[in-house]
């Protein structure tokens, strides 16, 4: 395949020219699909060696979550049974949440709003335009619930979380905008969007695979955020993106969060979480996983002893463009869940409803 740059585009930066290395340095049509999408944006991916295994805005709460609230108390003694229930109430995500729980409210795609501890923590988000990536004829992607769904619709943010340096992870358009608000925002990130973050936030975290860091809230409230490996999107030398164990440092409660659904092995068998958020369901390109999930989530829902599962949809979208027609799906939540009874009986399955805060708390933590 034969990639023609015009003399502008191949000087642009040297980032760029990175890129255009990591296209003959792997033999894989999605590299090849990076590549011509990074091209398109801001230089925005850092390449460095390193191994691959190591504003506050109050909008009225009619506004937040119009969809209603679901509340769900799991308790960690796996004998005892699943309690859910829904309401209709409308309200922001902090003021109800329990002190010993996580609320998860899905943004559709990789975005997501959790709460724990009166602590609201914005993760990847995509809040401003379609997810297009700078070339809207190759992949364009607009949400199908949350449609209306806007910046200034959150409720206070307190810290935010990155887990990707690529477009449909640390989005500029949303971003901008964001620190335009709130440029001191605590913001934790993979290293590989520096060249993102950097002229956007005064204060960010750049954590390795491995590395910790503690986010304490205005209200005192403690959060310890360890760094884990997610995938190398690049050449093997290239540092892995991440994914993240968030600890609350009052209940001890753990959440696991990787939106690929790409991990280390050796590396997860030291911990144990009590919530996984992981897609189940498959994304394919021709000869390549772009997002794994189906046995491989109930490998890492085994692997981490989790108690509950909440499964990301992140490529059910309105999509369209030339990549969009050669993406295919792979496996159900239905599938997911038959899988997950063989290996793990006990866990449970809490399907997300986006824009509706689902609260997961438990009685105590066997941690």
């Amino acid at each position: 395949m034969q990639i023609l740059l015009t003399t502008n585009e191949f000087c642009d930066s040297t980032t760029r020219l990175g890129l255009y290395l990591q296209l003959f340095l792997r033999s894989s049509l999605f590299s090849m699909v990076l590549a011509a999408l990074s091209f398109a944006q801001l230089p925005g991916i850092s390449i460095s060696r390193a191994s691959p295994d190591s504003l506050p805005c109050h909008p009225p709460s009619s506004l937040l979550f119009p969809l209603g609230r679901r509340r769900l108390t799991l308790h960690s003694d796996r004998n005892q049974s699943l309690k859910a229930s829904s309401s209709s109430s409308i309200s922001s995500a902090s003021p109800g949440t329990k002190a010993d729980a996580f609320e998860l409210t899905y943004l559709e795609g990789n975005s997501w709003l959790w709460n724990t501890d009166g602590l609201n923590v914005l993760v990847d988000p995509i809040l401003v335009g379609n997810l297009d990536f700078g070339v809207p004829w190759l992949y364009d992607a607009a949400k199908k619930v949350l449609t209306t769904f806007r910046l200034e619709n959150l409720p206070e943010v307190n810290c935010l979380l990155i887990t990707q340096s690529l477009d449909d992870h640390c989005h500029v358009k949303t971003l901008r905008p964001l620190s335009e608000k709130l440029p001191n925002l605590p913001v934790f990130s993979t290293p590989n969007a520096e060249s993102i973050l950097r002229p956007l936030f005064r204060n960010v975290t750049y954590l390795e695979p491995g590395q910790t860091s503690e986010f304490e809230g205005r209200n005192g409230e403690k959060l310890n955020i360890l760094a884990t490996a997610g995938p190398i999107l690049g050449p093997p030398w290239q540092r892995p993106e991440n994914g993240y164990i968030i600890t609350s440092r009052r209940s001890n409660l753990k959440l696991y969060y990787e939106p690929h659904c790409v991990y280390n092995k050796s590396f997860l068998k030291e911990y144990k979480v009590d919530i996984i958020i992981t897609p189940v369901i498959k994304q394919l390109l021709p000869s390549f996983t772009l997002v794994s999930g189906q046995e491989d989530a109930v490998h890492l829902a085994k692997l981490l002893q989790a108690k509950y599962i909440v499964p990301m949809k992140n490529g059910d979208l309105n999509s369209k463009g030339f990549l969009s027609s050669i993406i295919r799906s792979e496996g159900t939540v239905e599938s997911f869940k038959e899988l997950l009874k063989e290996q793990l009986p006990d866990a449970h399955v809490l399907e997300p409803q986006p824009g509706v805060p689902l609260e997961i708390s438990m009685s105590s933590s066997s941690l």
